[in-house]
């Protein structure tokens, strides 16, 4: 770690999703993340939604297999998994599953005491919904 002030000022994830409405009504709507932007034109159409702040996890194929393992019982995620913080995992999870969403597993309580829950957006893509516990 230096004392330089960082070189990123925000890391944006760009989806691209097949079903634009559906993203937007799991995302947006039932996951509660606020419109930025709307850049939508005549060429495609974009959302820019505020996801807090962000931080960048790397995971070697152990630790990704591991958490695969303990939130869902088997390696299923890609390269590219969302971890969102929720202020309730399970309800959240319910929310995204009434929005379009695949439960993959309900939710568990991991080793460092978080509550976690796992689903799959309409697009496939793995999302982790965790709960801090009390030691976090």
């Amino acid at each position: 770690m230096t004392d330089a002030p960082p070189l990123v000022q925000e890391l944006r994830i760009s989806l691209t999703v097949a079903d634009f409405d559906a993203a937007v009504g799991l995302y947006r709507d039932a996951l509660g993340l606020p419109e930025v932007a709307d850049w939508s034109s005549d060429a495609g159409r974009v959302l820019l939604l505020d996801a807090g702040r962000a931080t960048l996890e790397l995971f070697d194929e152990r630790q990704a297999a591991m958490v695969d393992d303990l939130e869902v019982g088997r390696r299923v995620s890609g390269s590219v998994r969302l971890a969102l913080q929720v202020p309730d995992a399970e309800a959240a999870a319910g929310a995204l599953v009434a929005a379009g969403a695949t439960a993959v597993a309900p939710a568990v309580v991991t080793p460092w005491g978080d509550r976690n829950a796992r689903v799959a957006a309409p697009d496939g893509m793995q999302l982790t919904l965790f709960t801090l516990g009390e030691e976090s």
